[in-house]
């Protein structure tokens, strides 16, 4: 059902400018009313893959909000919506989260998996993109202290659906660090300040290191973040000339 076309029916008077869902439980989420009257895909969700609702998704309502982090739009079990003023705060605010709570332009890194270590060969690094309302123009990846370089998309959905991407790379032999960043269909690229969850959500590049086998008599390489647990357990990798590397004393 879509929420603008529910607000429209009833009515929204002039000043109701947060729209607060209320959840059977007490728990409150609120929005600007004018995010719901903008976006027509804003919807009291009542359904899912054809069969009513379930439970867990929030039977026997729930709001869908593109382009909002859940926290001031996603309430389940929904109970009723109210529109109201920016005085009436949903529950998660005074805690110290943020009012408005748009999504960011983000990106991921699926393959290779942190921490993993591969042979030398050409694999994919590959991740989704997304940026709701917006869509994704383009991920650019980085090895080491490389350039950027824009990697392959996935045909467009959807403003709102994750677009898959990848990037063909040779790897070699070593210790190898890789980020990746998206660019949103407004041009905004996605910032490399990393930020925690909290106040309004996560932001910063996915960076992951992966060790790529070859030249190594020896290697004791620990599962997950590569070279800090390496430095901490003081794994020694030797090459073939005898030289230390990663983690070495």
């Amino acid at each position: 059902m879509s929420l603008r076309a529910l607000l429209e029916r009833a009515g929204v008077q002039e000043g109701a400018t947060r729209l607060v869902g209320r959840s059977v439980d007490g728990l409150t989420a609120g929005f600007p009313t004018i995010t719901a009257l903008d976006l027509g895909e804003a919807m009291v969700a009542v359904g899912m893959n054809g069969e009513p609702l379930p439970a867990e998704h929030g039977y026997p309502a729930r709001l869908v909000v593109p382009g909002l982090y859940g926290y001031v739009s996603a309430t389940t079990w929904l109970a009723a919506i109210e529109l109201t003023t920016w005085d009436v705060d949903g529950y998660r605010i005074p805690r110290g989260w943020g009012e408005e709570g748009p999504v960011r332009t983000q990106s991921r890194i699926d393959v290779p998996a942190a921490g993993a270590t591969d042979p030398p060969r050409r694999t994919p690094i590959a991740g989704a993109a997304w940026a709701p309302t917006r869509g994704i123009e383009r991920v650019e990846v980085r090895v080491d202290d490389g350039p950027w370089q824009e990697a392959e998309l996935a045909a467009p959905h959807d403003v709102d659906v994750w677009r898959q991407w990848v990037l063909p790379w040779d790897a070699t032999p070593g210790v190898h660090r890789i980020a990746a960043r998206a660019t949103d269909g407004a041009g905004e690229v996605q910032t490399g300040r990393r930020t925690p969850v909290a106040p309004d959500g996560a932001s910063g590049h996915p960076v992951i290191e992966v060790l790529v086998e070859g030249g190594w008599d020896r290697a004791t390489v620990p599962v997950g973040d590569v070279a800090r647990r390496a430095r901490s357990s003081r794994a020694i990798l030797v090459d073939r000339a005898g030289r230390r590397r990663l983690g070495a004393p």
